[in-house]
């Protein structure tokens, strides 16, 4: 009996795909699970394995487009047709060896679980497993990454993985990235073993030799861009198929492909150094982090009536009370004394007295909050992430370098939740850590407000009447004016000079 394979579901949005290429040939000998083409959609590739053992028998061929549930191939049971001569009394033998494999395990699928309410498709970053991999359950198999963080997926059970969503695809909530075969290392042994001394080990060799250095179409054009020849890359995939994550991670050779390409034509040997000498460019896919920042960047300029207020700080008072307590604060306290304390209290304090500033638009009404939820902007390696430090008019300044080393480790390690990312009420970012002397930042919607940091440079200022040197930061206010007029705004950014050019004021309330 045939078993008709179908094109699966591969998203939402996704209602057609095309067959990119068959692994496998017409008539071959395949096994369950073992991938035998690749389907291609508007928005990424996916391998489909066969859904049973059997003799493959193509229904679409190559480049053909078909719509979701199209039928695409047969398997046809290995013991109803073609069975060689010599091999028959090992076809009966296969055929009872067959259904006992099902009994024996199970498969499950590994899906892509509810992260939070507002995320409704994730990506898959990295697979820390490989295909065919033992895995057992709880260990991490792959990194799931959103628009606002990224998160370790565990296996649900011990068992062989199969991995359905390559990296780099988008997978909508509770759709499967993998499947675990329960007790599958211990049964795929035994068919494995049977065929050996037959001649089922010729198409063996054959499948192995067709599969080992051949790269998909999506690795294919990677490996193009690149620049690198795919004899020279190691394939993971089934029977050593060079899959889209060999070709990503592959290392970008300046030495072997040009010897490889002067073999065919030796005239122009120099002119491949040329090309990769600062001629050569790449594409990258853009990650849900990155491609969420840009469009929320580009809201808010188009969504907002944002301006922005400068004035500078002069920083000495706070450097010298550092230089004489940090040391002690550091041996009491165990943390550092920065200065992003000196500015979130500063900022809480006059977020206080102009409650506008703390406030936001919501359809035709303004919501006013009591309190001071202040976010930190913190460069991680996948992007800029915005962690927020709660109820920080509460805090000491102990509590709040403490909350800022523990954010900005887990932004570092993209450990970052949902909920410590979720929630700010007025955001300060730190430019001038980079070397920024002046910049206007764009607001963190839906935020009215907030304030830009700059380095600190020594500059000439008149002081009781005399020319001295003191440290000088621009500090920027960038806020919506639907909300906050310039009186406000500027008031604001008056206050918080105020407060940091007499650090006392903070600590008396004043």
């Amino acid at each position: 009996m045939a078993i008709e394979m179908k094109v699966p579901s591969v998203g939402e949005s996704v209602s057609e795909v095309t067959i990119a290429s068959w692994t496998k040939k017409d008539g071959d000998l395949v096994k369950m699970d073992e991938v035998i083409c690749e389907l291609e959609s508007d928005k990424a590739t996916f391998e489909l394995p066969a859904e049973a053992d059997g003799i493959l028998r193509i229904v679409a061929p190559e480049g053909t487009t078909l719509p979701i549930g199209a039928l695409i191939c047969k398997i046809e049971a290995a013991g109803s047709t073609a069975v060689a001569a010599p091999a028959a009394a090992e076809a009966p033998k296969a055929a009872a060896e067959a259904p006992a494999a099902p009994v024996a395990t199970k498969v499950i699928d590994v899906v892509v679980p509810a992260v939070g309410e507002s995320i409704s498709e994730v990506t898959i970053a990295a697979w820390s497993k490989k295909e065919g991999d033992s895995v057992k359950m709880d260990e991490v198999i792959c990194e799931l990454e959103s628009d606002k963080a990224t998160f370790e997926l565990p296996s649900p059970e011990n068992g062989v993985l199969t991995i359905v969503a390559q990296a780099g695809q988008v997978v909508p909530i509770g759709g499967v990235v993998a499947k675990i075969t329960v007790g599958g290392a211990a049964v795929a042994s035994q068919p494995a073993a049977a065929p050996a001394p037959t001649t089922s080990a010729a198409p063996a060799t054959s499948d192995s030799s067709y599969a080992a250095g051949h790269p998909s179409p999506v690795a294919a054009k990677v490996l193009a861009e690149k620049g690198i020849d795919p004899a020279t890359v190691q394939g993971t995939g089934i029977g050593g198929r060079i899959t889209k994550d060999d070709a990503v991670k592959a290392e970008k050779p300046a030495a072997a492909p040009a010897p490889q390409a002067a073999k065919p034509v030796a005239t122009p040997a120099p002119a491949a150094p040329a090309t990769q000498g600062g001629r050569a460019s790449r594409r990258e896919k853009m990650t849900s982090l990155r491609k969420t920042i840009a469009k929320r960047l580009v809201a808010v300029k188009q969504e907002t009536a944002m301006l922005t207020t400068f004035n500078e700080v002069d920083m000495k008072p706070i450097m010298d009370l550092r230089a004489k307590y940090k040391d002690k604060f550091k041996e009491v306290h165990g943390v550092g004394l920065g200065f992003m304390s000196f500015f979130t209290k500063a900022c809480a304090i006059a977020l206080k007295e102009f409650p506008v500033v703390n406030a936001y638009i919501d359809g035709d009404e303004i919501v006013y909050n009591d309190y001071a939820d202040i976010a930190i902007a913190v460069s991680a390696p996948r992007g800029l992430v915005v962690p927020v430090i709660r109820s920080a008019e509460q805090m000491n300044f102990a509590q709040i370098e403490s909350e800022v080393v523990r954010l900005a480790g887990k932004a570092r390690e993209n450990k970052l939740t949902i909920e410590e990312m979720t929630g700010g009420t007025f955001t300060i970012t730190n430019g001038g850590i980079f070397g920024s002397m002046l910049s206007t930042p764009i607001i963190n919607a839906p935020q009215s407000a907030i304030l830009g940091m700059h380095n600190i440079v020594e500059r000439a200022v008149v002081v009781n009447g005399e020319i001295v040197v003191r440290p000088i930061m621009y500090v920027a206010l960038s806020y919506d004016h639907r909300t906050i007029d310039g009186k406000d705004s500027v008031s604001f950014l008056v206050r918080v000079k105020q407060l940091l050019e007499d650090p006392t004021r903070i600590l008396l309330g004043v």
